[in-house]
């Protein structure tokens, strides 16, 4: 595979560039839908990215009793993470020869570790500032994380099992194509309303934004963050708002295709509708408190996800 090829896809198509503007777009779309559940007009089309860059020229204040090499790096690793999981992702939807090489069998795994990896990012960089409240809102995002990674991932075994233990990306899109999506069978459904709530989570958009949670802990893990840092983190944040959903799309929903108009209508539309959805649950619930957060996780989700994977053993 050419080298030219890899730096094109991991900083223009389908990597850094392209995830950040769609993800900054995206973020548009939920404060836009936001701003209509509450009866107003929201932000112009381009606010997230005047935001991003005024962010970039503000001075960045290291705290000083903070680990300074820590901090720094915790933003540019979550940016990486996210960028990365996008390029893997992209590889059987785009179906480009010179991409092909970059997919494996096992990188289902690594999307999940990907994943996960902005939450640490997030723990570490806030554990790192000195601050009281920043290591708060540390601690909430670890336990959060230990929350709902566990039906998250029993909801990802379900579409693996029903794909007769496929761990490549390529192989359980094209299973899709052939028998159509995960999410039409039983065990599917369950599996999906498992994922969702855990993918709120991992956005901590309400009611799981417990580790900011602004009126208790002023940005919980962002507190000391300023200037261009801070500009990665509100960035990192904005990616996951589109993979994490595009996330769902792939392994449940039948991928996406954008051979022919009516294709990439329905592919995208079958994003924009599960981002609404994720959009609506932040606007009509309250925050939960982390221990109602965790409960939460351990039953119903956990449960629904297990009821997914056992009817997708048995066939159903």
């Amino acid at each position: 595979m050419s080298l030219i090829w890899i730096i094109i896809a991991v900083l223009i198509f389908p990597g850094l560039l392209f995830t950040g503007v769609v993800g900054l777009l995206m973020s548009w779309v939920d404060r836009k839908v936001t701003a209509r559940v509450q009866w107003r007009v929201g932000p112009p089309l381009f606010q997230p990215f005047y935001d991003f860059v005024k962010l970039l020229g503000k001075e960045t204040i290291l705290p000083k009793e903070g680990n300074p090499f820590v901090f720094l790096l915790a933003p540019v690793a979550g940016v990486a993470a996210v960028t990365v999981a996008s390029l893997i992702l992209w590889i059987p939807i785009l179906d480009w020869k010179a991409l092909a090489p970059l997919g494996f069998s096992g990188d289902i795994i690594l999307v999940i570790y990907l994943l996960t990896i902005p939450s640490l990012c997030v723990i570490l960089g806030g554990a790192s500032s000195g601050n009281p409240l920043s290591s708060l809102g540390s601690s909430r995002e670890m336990k959060l994380v230990l929350a709902y990674e566990l039906p998250f991932i029993l909801a990802i075994v379900v579409p693996i099992i029903q794909s007769g233990g496929q761990l490549r990306l390529d192989s359980l899109v094209a299973f899709q194509e052939a028998n159509g999506a995960v999410a039409l069978k039983l065990s599917g459904v369950l599996a999906l309303i498992a994922a969702i709530p855990c993918i709120q989570a991992k956005l901590t958009l309400v009611p799981f934004d417990i580790p900011e949670a602004e009126t208790e802990i002023i940005a919980g893990p962002y507190t000391d963050y300023s200037g261009p840092p801070f500009a990665l983190f509100k960035l990192m944040r904005a990616m996951l708002l589109f993979v994490a959903p595009m996330t769902l799309v792939i392994f449940f929903c039948g991928a996406m295709n954008f051979d022919g108009i009516m294709n990439s209508v329905l592919s995208v539309l079958k994003y924009v509708g599960l981002l609404v959805l994720i959009t609506v649950i932040r606007n009509t619930n309250p925050r939960l408190r982390i221990d109602q957060a965790m409960k939460f996780f351990w039953t119903i989700p956990l449960l629904l996800a297990l009821g997914g994977v056992i009817l997708a053993l048995i066939g159903l």
